[in-house]
């Protein structure tokens, strides 16, 4: 689901699908889908039930030069988006900042979205990256966000999982 281009900075539109059961692919191709409104890259992409999620991300990336890589303007997202089951996508509500590098942030916990952590909008000064400290709640049955705890640190890229009740998270 979109990402960026080849030069790491234009947004991809592109998505993508294959059909599987029991963890086997039942096309020999994927299969091009609607594009998403918004293209851009370390997103949140969560199915649940019928519904498929499409939660901030960015614009622009570092772009690679041989021995050393180089900043160019990012714009992070707090944008949302749901492809229903009618294969339409609906604006959503934003997420409570703009939120990026929340690939594998997330986990779906009773009927609820959590996301830790992430990258927002730099420093207005120094334009230093600003790490996330909150988590984040969409909560499916009101369609809403609310900010359900903070971190003991800021943190970005997290693998997130949820177990025996409690809610955990690593890396970063």
């Amino acid at each position: 689901m979109g990402g960026s281009k080849k030069n790491r900075h234009t947004s991809g539109l592109e998505h993508w699908s294959i059909a599987v059961k029991d963890g086997k692919a039942l096309e020999k191709e994927w299969r091009s889908e609607i594009p998403i409104p918004r293209g851009g890259a370390h997103r949140a992409c969560v199915v649940v039930d019928d519904w498929l999620f499409v939660i901030g991300g960015q614009e622009g990336d570092f772009m690679a030069k041989p021995g050393k890589c180089s900043r160019r303007l990012e714009v992070v997202f707090s944008d949302v988006y749901m492809l229903d089951e009618e294969m339409k996508w609906k604006v959503m509500p934003p997420l409570p900042k703009p939120d990026s590098h929340i690939e594998f942030a997330w986990k779906v916990v009773n009927n609820s979205i959590v996301i830790v952590g992430g990258t927002t909008e730099k420093h207005p000064e120094t334009k230093k990256m600003v790490l996330v400290g909150e988590i984040f709640q969409f909560n499916l049955n009101t369609m809403k966000w609310y900010v359900i705890g903070k971190l003991p640190y800021r943190v970005k890229t997290t693998l997130v999982g949820y177990w025996d009740g409690q809610l955990y998270f690593t890396s970063g």
